[in-house]
């Protein structure tokens, strides 16, 4: 008979870092390093982050951006926006899809701005709900990226990222936020959450994530990539 081979072992992989919480402080070091704290929505005010978040909503950033400046030269403040013609804002931003339910929308965030705020965006979470077309996300968007203030948005790139990650185990935005800001410092809010976005954008995609080229794959639960451990 001929003698028996040995079975070669499977190669071991890294002991994962344990808990949530440990990923979580690992992921916001890791994404600091690569990625700026910022949105790639083109802005100059809070009120034309307010305005583009509202358009952003299922279509691209590079389009959005692409239409905006126009819609602002054409309507530069609340007021302007507020009075405006629908036909010719729909005829602006008809190449972001959905244009006259958006159309809509982002009149009548004017006119709640005007009516209740003098054309001010307001800087806290529970007022910018008051305004049409503005759920928690779009008002963590502004409150980080427009005032500078702690807020930790969650849109479908966080949902999948922080799934993956195993920071948590939910598709709900309002756990998933509250959360993941139980876990890092309220600084670090903001930058989490825009990095994730861009992160996802770029790396951790939806259908093929591409973790061979993802810096957090020595430690990420989903990973198809994890590098073999040191013996």
């Amino acid at each position: 008979m001929p003698p028996k081979t040995k079975k070669k072992k499977a190669p071991l992989l890294p002991r994962l870092p344990r808990g949530a919480r440990t990923r979580a402080l690992l992921t916001v070091q890791r994404l600091r390093e690569a990625y700026p704290a910022a949105t790639e929505l083109a802005h100059e005010n809070t009120f034309q982050l307010l305005i583009a978040t509202i358009l952003s909503a299922q279509t691209t950033d590079k389009m959005v951006n692409l239409v905006t400046p126009k819609l602002f030269a054409r309507y530069p403040t609340p007021f302007d926006l507020a009075a405006a013609d629908p036909a010719e804002v729909e005829a602006i931003i008809k190449p972001t899809g959905f244009f006259r339910a958006k159309t809509r929308r982002i009149i009548a965030a004017s006119r709640t701005l005007v009516e209740l705020f003098e054309g001010v965006v307001p800087s806290n979470m529970d007022d910018l709900l008051k305004i049409p077309g503005i759920g928690r996300k779009t008002a963590n968007v502004i409150l980080g990226a427009g005032f500078n203030e702690p807020g930790f948005a969650v849109d479908t790139h966080v949902i999948r990222l922080t799934n993956r990650l195993k920071l948590v185990s939910s598709r709900d935005p309002v756990k998933i936020e509250r959360q993941v800001t139980s876990m890092v410092a309220k600084e670090e809010w903001t930058g989490l959450s825009l990095r994730l976005i861009l992160h996802g954008r770029r790396i951790c995609i939806a259908r093929r994530p591409r973790c061979e080229e993802c810096i957090l794959n020595d430690f990420c639960p989903s990973s198809t990539t994890r590098p073999k451990a040191a013996k």
